[in-house]
Protein backbone atom coordinates (compact mmCIF):
# COMPACT_ATOMS: atom_id res chain seq x y z
CA UNK A 1 0.00 0.00 0.00
CA UNK A 2 2.87 2.36 0.79
CA UNK A 3 4.41 1.68 -2.60
CA UNK A 4 1.12 2.51 -4.31
CA UNK A 5 0.89 5.81 -2.52
CA UNK A 6 4.55 6.75 -2.91
CA UNK A 7 4.30 6.18 -6.65
CA UNK A 8 1.90 9.13 -6.89
CA UNK A 9 4.58 11.66 -5.91
CA UNK A 10 8.11 12.40 -7.13
CA UNK A 11 10.83 12.18 -4.50
CA UNK A 12 12.65 15.29 -5.67
CA UNK A 13 11.71 18.41 -7.53
CA UNK A 14 13.98 18.80 -10.51
CA UNK A 15 13.64 20.67 -13.74
CA UNK A 16 14.01 17.54 -15.82
CA UNK A 17 11.20 15.77 -13.98
CA UNK A 18 8.92 18.77 -14.22
CA UNK A 19 9.51 18.96 -17.94
CA UNK A 20 8.48 15.35 -18.30
CA UNK A 21 5.12 15.94 -16.59
CA UNK A 22 2.30 15.63 -19.08
CA UNK A 23 -1.31 16.65 -18.72
CA UNK A 24 -3.04 13.41 -17.94
CA UNK A 25 -6.79 12.87 -17.89
CA UNK A 26 -8.53 13.29 -14.58
CA UNK A 27 -8.43 10.35 -12.22
CA UNK A 28 -10.37 9.77 -9.06
CA UNK A 29 -10.52 7.37 -6.19
CA UNK A 30 -13.93 6.38 -4.97
CA UNK A 31 -13.13 5.93 -1.31
CA UNK A 32 -9.72 7.54 -0.90
CA UNK A 33 -8.22 4.27 0.33
CA UNK A 34 -4.73 5.00 -0.94
CA UNK A 35 -4.53 8.31 0.83
CA UNK A 36 -6.35 7.29 3.98
CA UNK A 37 -3.96 4.40 4.53
CA UNK A 38 -1.14 6.90 5.02
CA UNK A 39 -3.01 9.54 6.95
CA UNK A 40 -3.27 8.87 10.67
CA UNK A 41 -6.38 10.28 12.20
CA UNK A 42 -5.95 12.45 15.25
CA UNK A 43 -7.59 11.51 18.52
CA UNK A 44 -9.89 14.47 18.25
CA UNK A 45 -11.62 13.14 15.12
CA UNK A 46 -11.80 14.87 11.74
CA UNK A 47 -9.31 17.60 10.88
CA UNK A 48 -11.18 20.80 10.02
CA UNK A 49 -9.84 23.33 7.56
CA UNK A 50 -10.07 26.00 10.23
CA UNK A 51 -7.40 24.43 12.44
CA UNK A 52 -4.31 26.42 13.10
CA UNK A 53 -1.22 25.93 10.96
CA UNK A 54 0.69 24.77 14.05
CA UNK A 55 -1.56 21.77 14.54
CA UNK A 56 -1.29 20.90 10.86
CA UNK A 57 2.48 21.12 11.12
CA UNK A 58 2.53 18.72 14.12
CA UNK A 59 0.59 16.14 12.11
CA UNK A 60 2.58 16.55 8.90
CA UNK A 61 5.45 14.31 9.94
CA UNK A 62 3.15 11.39 10.62
CA UNK A 63 0.88 12.00 7.65
CA UNK A 64 3.49 12.73 4.96
CA UNK A 65 7.08 11.64 5.63
CA UNK A 66 9.64 14.25 4.70
CA UNK A 67 10.97 12.09 1.87
CA UNK A 68 7.54 11.72 0.37
CA UNK A 69 7.00 14.89 -1.60
CA UNK A 70 9.76 16.92 -3.23
CA UNK A 71 12.00 16.58 -0.20
CA UNK A 72 9.80 18.90 1.90
CA UNK A 73 6.67 18.43 3.98
CA UNK A 74 3.66 19.69 1.91
CA UNK A 75 1.65 20.81 4.94
CA UNK A 76 4.19 23.38 6.06
CA UNK A 77 3.03 27.00 5.74
CA UNK A 78 4.90 29.12 3.21
CA UNK A 79 5.93 31.55 5.94
CA UNK A 80 7.85 28.80 7.74
CA UNK A 81 10.26 28.07 4.87
CA UNK A 82 12.96 30.16 3.26
CA UNK A 83 12.44 31.89 -0.05
CA UNK A 84 14.74 29.38 -1.74
CA UNK A 85 12.52 26.50 -0.60
CA UNK A 86 9.17 28.08 -1.42
CA UNK A 87 9.17 26.83 -4.99
CA UNK A 88 9.76 23.25 -3.78
CA UNK A 89 7.01 23.63 -1.19
CA UNK A 90 4.71 25.01 -3.90
CA UNK A 91 5.33 21.94 -6.08
CA UNK A 92 4.94 19.65 -3.09
CA UNK A 93 1.52 21.11 -2.26
CA UNK A 94 0.45 20.86 -5.91
CA UNK A 95 1.38 17.17 -6.00
CA UNK A 96 -0.62 16.60 -2.84
CA UNK A 97 -3.68 18.20 -4.50
CA UNK A 98 -3.49 15.82 -7.45
CA UNK A 99 -5.34 13.20 -5.39
CA UNK A 100 -9.05 13.25 -6.28
CA UNK A 101 -11.85 12.28 -3.91
CA UNK A 102 -15.41 11.13 -4.43
CA UNK A 103 -17.88 13.69 -3.04
CA UNK A 104 -21.12 11.79 -3.49
CA UNK A 105 -20.76 10.62 0.10
CA UNK A 106 -19.86 13.60 2.29
CA UNK A 107 -19.01 11.37 5.26
CA UNK A 108 -16.13 9.61 3.51
CA UNK A 109 -12.54 10.79 3.88
CA UNK A 110 -13.51 14.00 5.62
CA UNK A 111 -10.06 14.47 7.19
CA UNK A 112 -8.28 13.98 3.89
CA UNK A 113 -10.66 16.33 2.11
CA UNK A 114 -10.09 19.00 4.75
CA UNK A 115 -6.32 18.68 4.36
CA UNK A 116 -6.59 19.08 0.60
CA UNK A 117 -8.97 22.02 1.02
CA UNK A 118 -6.54 23.82 3.33
CA UNK A 119 -3.64 23.09 0.98
CA UNK A 120 -5.54 24.59 -1.95
CA UNK A 121 -6.28 27.68 0.11
CA UNK A 122 -2.58 28.01 0.94
CA UNK A 123 -1.71 27.81 -2.76
CA UNK A 124 -4.22 30.50 -3.66
CA UNK A 125 -2.88 32.84 -0.99
CA UNK A 126 0.70 32.25 -2.13
CA UNK A 127 -0.06 32.94 -5.80
CA UNK A 128 -2.13 35.99 -4.85
CA UNK A 129 0.78 37.37 -2.84
CA UNK A 130 2.83 37.62 -6.03
CA UNK A 131 5.87 35.32 -5.95
CA UNK A 132 9.03 36.58 -7.69
CA UNK A 133 8.69 34.28 -10.70
CA UNK A 134 7.08 30.97 -11.61
CA UNK A 135 9.79 28.57 -12.67
CA UNK A 136 9.16 26.01 -15.38
CA UNK A 137 8.82 23.12 -12.87
CA UNK A 138 6.25 25.19 -10.95
CA UNK A 139 4.28 25.86 -14.16
CA UNK A 140 4.38 22.21 -15.18
CA UNK A 141 3.22 21.04 -11.75
CA UNK A 142 0.44 23.65 -11.71
CA UNK A 143 -0.94 22.61 -15.11
CA UNK A 144 -0.75 18.97 -14.09
CA UNK A 145 -2.78 19.66 -10.94
CA UNK A 146 -5.36 21.69 -12.90
CA UNK A 147 -5.75 18.86 -15.39
CA UNK A 148 -6.19 16.22 -12.67
CA UNK A 149 -8.85 18.21 -10.81
CA UNK A 150 -10.79 19.94 -13.60
CA UNK A 151 -10.65 17.87 -16.77
CA UNK A 152 -13.26 15.14 -16.50
CA UNK A 153 -16.02 13.52 -18.48
CA UNK A 154 -19.49 14.46 -17.32
CA UNK A 155 -21.80 11.55 -16.49
CA UNK A 156 -24.62 11.03 -19.01
CA UNK A 157 -27.28 11.77 -16.40
CA UNK A 158 -25.64 15.15 -15.67
CA UNK A 159 -25.69 16.34 -19.28
CA UNK A 160 -28.51 18.14 -21.06
CA UNK A 161 -29.96 15.02 -22.67
CA UNK A 162 -33.32 16.37 -23.63
CA UNK A 163 -34.37 19.23 -25.84
CA UNK A 164 -36.07 21.87 -23.74
CA UNK A 165 -37.82 25.03 -24.75
CA UNK A 166 -36.35 28.41 -24.10
CA UNK A 167 -38.83 29.15 -21.33
CA UNK A 168 -38.46 25.87 -19.45
CA UNK A 169 -36.60 26.60 -16.25
CA UNK A 170 -34.98 23.36 -15.12
CA UNK A 171 -33.46 23.18 -11.69
CA UNK A 172 -29.69 23.68 -12.03
CA UNK A 173 -27.54 20.73 -11.03
CA UNK A 174 -24.71 21.54 -8.64
CA UNK A 175 -21.49 19.54 -8.53
CA UNK A 176 -20.99 18.05 -5.03
CA UNK A 177 -17.23 18.59 -5.40
CA UNK A 178 -17.65 22.34 -5.87
CA UNK A 179 -16.06 23.13 -2.49
CA UNK A 180 -12.75 21.97 -3.99
CA UNK A 181 -13.39 22.86 -7.63
CA UNK A 182 -14.10 26.49 -6.75
CA UNK A 183 -10.69 26.88 -5.11
CA UNK A 184 -8.97 25.15 -8.03
CA UNK A 185 -10.66 27.57 -10.46
CA UNK A 186 -9.66 30.49 -8.24
CA UNK A 187 -6.08 29.22 -8.24
CA UNK A 188 -6.13 28.79 -12.03
CA UNK A 189 -7.39 32.33 -12.50
CA UNK A 190 -4.84 33.82 -10.10
CA UNK A 191 -2.13 31.76 -11.78
CA UNK A 192 -2.98 33.02 -15.29
CA UNK A 193 -3.32 36.69 -14.39
CA UNK A 194 -0.23 36.70 -12.20
CA UNK A 195 2.58 38.97 -13.37
CA UNK A 196 4.97 36.24 -12.22
CA UNK A 197 3.80 33.94 -15.04
CA UNK A 198 5.84 34.14 -18.24
CA UNK A 199 3.46 33.43 -21.14
CA UNK A 200 6.32 32.28 -23.38
CA UNK A 201 7.17 29.51 -20.93
CA UNK A 202 3.60 28.72 -19.90
CA UNK A 203 2.38 28.19 -23.47
CA UNK A 204 4.33 24.90 -23.51
CA UNK A 205 1.97 23.55 -20.85
CA UNK A 206 -1.18 25.60 -21.46
CA UNK A 207 -1.25 24.21 -24.98
CA UNK A 208 -3.95 23.22 -27.47
CA UNK A 209 -4.80 20.07 -25.53
CA UNK A 210 -5.21 22.04 -22.31
CA UNK A 211 -7.44 24.63 -24.00
CA UNK A 212 -9.53 21.97 -25.74
CA UNK A 213 -10.24 20.26 -22.43
CA UNK A 214 -10.98 23.63 -20.84
CA UNK A 215 -13.57 24.46 -23.52
CA UNK A 216 -15.19 21.04 -23.12
CA UNK A 217 -15.96 21.95 -19.51
CA UNK A 218 -18.43 24.61 -20.69
CA UNK A 219 -20.98 21.80 -21.03
CA UNK A 220 -21.08 21.49 -17.25
CA UNK A 221 -24.53 21.47 -15.66
CA UNK A 222 -23.27 23.59 -12.77
CA UNK A 223 -23.82 27.31 -13.57
CA UNK A 224 -21.16 28.28 -11.02
CA UNK A 225 -18.54 26.32 -12.92
CA UNK A 226 -19.54 27.86 -16.25
CA UNK A 227 -19.27 31.32 -14.71
CA UNK A 228 -15.72 30.57 -13.55
CA UNK A 229 -14.82 29.10 -16.93
CA UNK A 230 -16.04 32.24 -18.66
CA UNK A 231 -13.62 34.39 -16.68
CA UNK A 232 -10.73 31.93 -17.08
CA UNK A 233 -11.17 31.63 -20.84
CA UNK A 234 -11.28 35.39 -21.24
CA UNK A 235 -7.98 35.71 -19.34
CA UNK A 236 -6.36 32.88 -21.32
CA UNK A 237 -7.43 34.55 -24.58
CA UNK A 238 -5.94 37.84 -23.43
CA UNK A 239 -2.63 36.45 -22.15
CA UNK A 240 -1.78 33.83 -24.78
CA UNK A 241 -2.03 35.57 -28.13
CA UNK A 242 -0.56 32.56 -29.90
CA UNK A 243 -3.61 30.49 -28.92
CA UNK A 244 -6.27 32.96 -30.05
CA UNK A 245 -6.92 31.44 -33.52
CA UNK A 246 -7.20 27.98 -31.97
CA UNK A 247 -9.66 29.19 -29.33
CA UNK A 248 -11.85 30.80 -32.01
CA UNK A 249 -11.72 27.68 -34.17
CA UNK A 250 -12.54 25.32 -31.31
CA UNK A 251 -15.43 27.49 -30.13
CA UNK A 252 -16.75 27.57 -33.70
CA UNK A 253 -16.68 23.77 -33.77
CA UNK A 254 -18.68 23.70 -30.54
CA UNK A 255 -21.26 26.01 -32.12
CA UNK A 256 -21.40 23.89 -35.31
CA UNK A 257 -21.95 20.69 -33.34
CA UNK A 258 -24.66 22.37 -31.31
CA UNK A 259 -26.47 23.85 -34.34
CA UNK A 260 -26.32 21.01 -36.83
CA UNK A 261 -25.99 17.88 -34.68
CA UNK A 262 -27.00 17.82 -31.04
CA UNK A 263 -28.78 21.13 -30.29
CA UNK A 264 -27.79 20.35 -26.69
CA UNK A 265 -25.14 22.31 -24.83
CA UNK A 266 -25.14 24.08 -21.49
CA UNK A 267 -22.52 26.75 -22.10
CA UNK A 268 -23.50 28.50 -25.33
CA UNK A 269 -24.51 31.69 -23.50
CA UNK A 270 -21.23 31.84 -21.58
CA UNK A 271 -19.14 31.21 -24.72
CA UNK A 272 -21.02 33.95 -26.56
CA UNK A 273 -20.46 36.33 -23.66
CA UNK A 274 -16.71 35.75 -23.95
CA UNK A 275 -16.86 36.26 -27.70
CA UNK A 276 -18.74 39.52 -27.23
CA UNK A 277 -15.59 40.93 -25.63
CA UNK A 278 -13.40 39.26 -28.25
CA UNK A 279 -15.36 40.74 -31.16
CA UNK A 280 -15.27 44.22 -29.65
CA UNK A 281 -11.47 43.99 -29.78
CA UNK A 282 -11.22 42.99 -33.46
CA UNK A 283 -9.03 45.33 -35.50
CA UNK A 284 -10.35 47.10 -38.59
CA UNK A 285 -10.80 46.21 -41.36
CA UNK A 286 -12.28 42.89 -40.27
CA UNK A 287 -10.46 39.79 -41.43
CA UNK A 288 -12.26 37.37 -43.71
CA UNK A 289 -11.95 34.75 -40.97
CA UNK A 290 -14.03 36.92 -38.63
CA UNK A 291 -16.74 37.51 -41.24
CA UNK A 292 -16.95 33.77 -41.90
CA UNK A 293 -17.46 33.26 -38.16
CA UNK A 294 -20.42 35.65 -38.35
CA UNK A 295 -21.97 33.99 -41.41
CA UNK A 296 -21.38 30.35 -40.51
CA UNK A 297 -21.68 30.37 -36.72
CA UNK A 298 -23.46 33.40 -35.26
CA UNK A 299 -26.30 33.72 -37.77
CA UNK A 300 -27.10 29.97 -37.81
CA UNK A 301 -27.21 30.07 -34.01
CA UNK A 302 -30.68 31.61 -34.48
CA UNK A 303 -31.91 28.24 -35.76
CA UNK A 304 -32.14 26.10 -32.55
CA UNK A 305 -35.40 26.26 -30.66
CA UNK A 306 -33.53 27.05 -27.43
CA UNK A 307 -32.23 30.33 -28.85
CA UNK A 308 -34.03 32.25 -26.11
CA UNK A 309 -31.49 31.02 -23.55
CA UNK A 310 -28.60 32.83 -25.24
CA UNK A 311 -30.31 35.37 -27.50
CA UNK A 312 -29.16 38.38 -25.46
CA UNK A 313 -25.49 37.40 -25.79
CA UNK A 314 -25.96 36.44 -29.45
CA UNK A 315 -27.57 39.77 -30.30
CA UNK A 316 -24.70 41.60 -28.63
CA UNK A 317 -22.15 39.69 -30.72
CA UNK A 318 -24.04 40.42 -33.93
CA UNK A 319 -24.43 44.12 -33.19
CA UNK A 320 -20.71 44.32 -32.36
CA UNK A 321 -19.96 43.09 -35.88
CA UNK A 322 -22.30 45.68 -37.39
CA UNK A 323 -20.72 48.47 -35.37
CA UNK A 324 -17.32 47.37 -36.62
CA UNK A 325 -18.46 47.13 -40.24
CA UNK A 326 -21.89 48.64 -41.05
CA UNK A 327 -21.96 46.95 -44.46
CA UNK A 328 -22.72 43.66 -42.69
CA UNK A 329 -26.15 44.86 -41.52
CA UNK A 330 -28.04 43.82 -44.66
CA UNK A 331 -26.33 40.42 -44.64
CA UNK A 332 -27.34 39.84 -41.03
CA UNK A 333 -30.98 40.78 -41.67
CA UNK A 334 -31.20 38.51 -44.72
CA UNK A 335 -29.69 35.75 -42.58
CA UNK A 336 -32.35 36.31 -39.91
CA UNK A 337 -35.06 36.06 -42.57
CA UNK A 338 -33.58 32.74 -43.67
CA UNK A 339 -34.05 31.29 -40.18
CA UNK A 340 -37.26 33.17 -39.35
CA UNK A 341 -39.64 31.03 -37.26
CA UNK A 342 -43.07 30.46 -38.75
CA UNK A 343 -44.63 28.21 -36.09
CA UNK A 344 -42.98 29.49 -32.89
CA UNK A 345 -44.62 32.75 -31.82
CA UNK A 346 -42.36 33.38 -28.82
CA UNK A 347 -39.29 32.99 -30.99
CA UNK A 348 -40.84 35.31 -33.58
CA UNK A 349 -41.23 38.02 -30.93
CA UNK A 350 -37.52 37.64 -30.10
CA UNK A 351 -36.56 37.97 -33.76
CA UNK A 352 -38.58 41.17 -34.09
CA UNK A 353 -36.74 42.61 -31.09
CA UNK A 354 -33.37 41.76 -32.61
CA UNK A 355 -34.40 43.22 -35.97
CA UNK A 356 -35.30 46.49 -34.26
CA UNK A 357 -31.92 46.61 -32.54
CA UNK A 358 -30.13 46.06 -35.87
CA UNK A 359 -32.26 48.62 -37.69
CA UNK A 360 -31.32 51.24 -35.11
CA UNK A 361 -27.73 51.18 -36.38
CA UNK A 362 -28.29 50.51 -40.10
CA UNK A 363 -27.67 53.14 -42.76
CA UNK A 364 -29.95 53.92 -45.70
CA UNK A 365 -27.82 52.14 -48.30
CA UNK A 366 -27.76 48.83 -46.41
CA UNK A 367 -31.42 49.21 -45.49
CA UNK A 368 -32.44 49.44 -49.13
CA UNK A 369 -30.70 46.12 -49.87
CA UNK A 370 -32.98 44.19 -47.53
CA UNK A 371 -36.07 46.35 -46.97
CA UNK A 372 -38.43 44.56 -49.40
CA UNK A 373 -38.13 41.00 -48.01
CA UNK A 374 -37.89 42.39 -44.48
CA UNK A 375 -41.13 44.37 -44.66
CA UNK A 376 -42.89 41.55 -46.44
CA UNK A 377 -42.12 39.45 -43.38
CA UNK A 378 -43.13 42.28 -41.04
CA UNK A 379 -46.43 42.50 -42.96
CA UNK A 380 -47.08 38.82 -42.19
CA UNK A 381 -46.25 39.48 -38.54
CA UNK A 382 -48.75 42.36 -38.42
CA UNK A 383 -51.53 39.94 -39.38
CA UNK A 384 -50.42 37.21 -36.97
CA UNK A 385 -53.24 35.67 -34.97
CA UNK A 386 -50.89 35.69 -31.96
CA UNK A 387 -51.48 39.14 -30.48
CA UNK A 388 -47.94 39.43 -29.01
CA UNK A 389 -46.37 38.99 -32.45
CA UNK A 390 -48.72 41.54 -33.99
CA UNK A 391 -48.11 44.03 -31.16
CA UNK A 392 -44.34 43.64 -31.36
CA UNK A 393 -44.40 44.26 -35.11
CA UNK A 394 -46.55 47.37 -34.64
CA UNK A 395 -44.20 48.72 -31.95
CA UNK A 396 -41.47 49.04 -34.60
CA UNK A 397 -43.17 52.26 -35.69
CA UNK A 398 -42.47 53.81 -32.29
CA UNK A 399 -38.76 53.87 -33.18
CA UNK A 400 -37.80 57.24 -34.66
CA UNK A 401 -34.88 55.87 -36.67
CA UNK A 402 -37.04 53.17 -38.25
CA UNK A 403 -39.73 55.72 -39.04
CA UNK A 404 -37.08 57.86 -40.73
CA UNK A 405 -35.99 54.91 -42.90
CA UNK A 406 -39.61 54.14 -43.78
CA UNK A 407 -40.25 57.78 -44.64
CA UNK A 408 -37.30 57.90 -47.05
CA UNK A 409 -38.48 54.72 -48.78
CA UNK A 410 -42.24 55.08 -48.33
CA UNK A 411 -43.08 54.64 -52.03
CA UNK A 412 -41.68 51.11 -51.86
CA UNK A 413 -42.72 50.15 -48.34
CA UNK A 414 -46.21 51.63 -48.07
CA UNK A 415 -47.73 49.18 -50.64
CA UNK A 416 -46.29 46.32 -48.56
CA UNK A 417 -47.58 47.55 -45.19
CA UNK A 418 -50.92 49.29 -45.84
CA UNK A 419 -52.78 46.06 -46.83
CA UNK A 420 -51.70 44.39 -43.58
CA UNK A 421 -52.78 47.40 -41.53
CA UNK A 422 -56.18 47.47 -43.26
CA UNK A 423 -56.75 43.77 -42.55
CA UNK A 424 -55.90 44.32 -38.89
CA UNK A 425 -58.24 47.30 -38.62
CA UNK A 426 -61.11 45.32 -40.14
CA UNK A 427 -60.84 41.85 -38.72
CA UNK A 428 -58.18 41.30 -36.03
CA UNK A 429 -59.68 39.67 -32.97
CA UNK A 430 -57.55 41.57 -30.39
CA UNK A 431 -58.79 45.04 -29.50
CA UNK A 432 -55.34 46.24 -28.38
CA UNK A 433 -53.86 45.28 -31.75
CA UNK A 434 -56.64 47.18 -33.51
CA UNK A 435 -55.99 50.30 -31.41
CA UNK A 436 -52.25 50.26 -32.15
CA UNK A 437 -53.02 49.66 -35.82
CA UNK A 438 -55.13 52.83 -35.96
CA UNK A 439 -52.28 54.78 -34.37
CA UNK A 440 -49.78 53.49 -36.95
CA UNK A 441 -52.19 54.34 -39.78
CA UNK A 442 -52.48 57.85 -38.38
CA UNK A 443 -48.69 58.21 -38.34
CA UNK A 444 -48.46 57.08 -41.96
CA UNK A 445 -51.24 59.46 -43.01
CA UNK A 446 -49.30 62.33 -41.46
CA UNK A 447 -46.21 61.18 -43.35
CA UNK A 448 -47.83 61.01 -46.83
CA UNK A 449 -51.62 61.08 -46.90
CA UNK A 450 -51.94 60.87 -50.68
CA UNK A 451 -49.74 57.77 -50.91
CA UNK A 452 -51.56 56.03 -48.07
CA UNK A 453 -54.97 56.71 -49.60
CA UNK A 454 -53.76 55.45 -52.99
CA UNK A 455 -52.52 52.23 -51.39
CA UNK A 456 -55.80 51.87 -49.54
CA UNK A 457 -57.80 52.26 -52.78
CA UNK A 458 -55.65 49.66 -54.49
CA UNK A 459 -56.14 47.30 -51.59
CA UNK A 460 -59.93 47.78 -51.73
CA UNK A 461 -59.90 47.09 -55.46
CA UNK A 462 -58.01 43.86 -54.93
CA UNK A 463 -60.37 42.89 -52.15
CA UNK A 464 -63.31 43.59 -54.47
CA UNK A 465 -61.86 41.25 -57.08
CA UNK A 466 -61.43 38.43 -54.61
CA UNK A 467 -64.98 36.99 -54.93
CA UNK A 468 -64.58 36.75 -58.70
CA UNK A 469 -61.16 35.12 -58.38
CA UNK A 470 -62.47 32.64 -55.83
CA UNK A 471 -65.44 31.81 -58.06
CA UNK A 472 -63.13 31.23 -61.02
CA UNK A 473 -60.97 28.95 -58.89
CA UNK A 474 -64.02 26.99 -57.76
CA UNK A 475 -65.25 26.49 -61.33
CA UNK A 476 -61.80 25.35 -62.42
CA UNK A 477 -61.76 22.71 -59.72
CA UNK A 478 -65.25 21.52 -60.71
CA UNK A 479 -64.12 21.10 -64.33
CA UNK A 480 -61.12 19.11 -63.20
CA UNK A 481 -63.33 16.86 -61.05
CA UNK A 482 -65.71 16.22 -63.97
CA UNK A 483 -62.85 15.43 -66.31
CA UNK A 484 -61.38 13.06 -63.76
CA UNK A 485 -64.68 11.27 -63.26
CA UNK A 486 -65.02 10.59 -67.02
CA UNK A 487 -61.94 8.38 -66.98
CA UNK A 488 -62.61 4.81 -65.91
CA UNK A 489 -59.89 3.21 -63.85
CA UNK A 490 -58.07 0.25 -65.39
CA UNK A 491 -59.20 -2.96 -63.72
CA UNK A 492 -58.63 -6.62 -64.17
CA UNK A 493 -56.31 -7.73 -66.97
CA UNK A 494 -56.95 -4.86 -69.38
CA UNK A 495 -53.99 -4.25 -71.67
CA UNK A 496 -52.45 -0.81 -71.42
CA UNK A 497 -50.24 0.74 -74.07
CA UNK A 498 -47.20 2.37 -72.52
CA UNK A 499 -45.26 4.77 -74.73
CA UNK A 500 -41.51 4.34 -74.24
CA UNK A 501 -39.76 7.59 -73.32
CA UNK A 502 -36.20 6.33 -73.35
CA UNK A 503 -35.83 6.11 -77.14
CA UNK A 504 -36.22 9.86 -77.84
CA UNK A 505 -33.91 10.68 -74.99
CA UNK A 506 -31.20 8.39 -76.31
CA UNK A 507 -31.64 9.76 -79.80
CA UNK A 508 -31.28 13.28 -78.48
CA UNK A 509 -28.15 12.41 -76.60
CA UNK A 510 -26.57 10.73 -79.64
Amino acid sequence: MWKQFLSKFPRKSSKSEANSDSLSPSHSISDGASLSSTIQRSSSGNIASSKSSSSVKRMSSSIFPSSLVAGIEPLLPFKDVSNAEKSNLFISKLNLCCVIFEFSDLNKNTSEKDIKHQTLVDLVEYVHSGPPRFTEPMIAASCKMFAFNLFRVFPPNCRSNKGTGENEEDEPMFDPAWSHLQIVYDLLLQFIVSASLDAKVAKKYIDHSFILNLLDLFDSEDPRERECLKTVLHRVYGKFMVHRPFIRKTASNIFFRFIFETQRHNGIAELLEVFGSVISGFALPLKEEHKIFLWRALIPLHKPKTVGIYLQQLTYCVTQFIEKEPKLASTVILGLLKYWPVTNSQKEVMFLGEVEEILESINVTEFQKCMVPLFQRIGYCLNSSHFQVAERALFLWNNDHIMGLVSQNRHVLAPLIIPSLERNARSHWNQAVQNITFNVKKMLLEMDEELVLACKRKFEEEEGKKPAVEEKRRMTWEQLEKAASSFHPVTGRTAVLVTPFSAPIVATLT
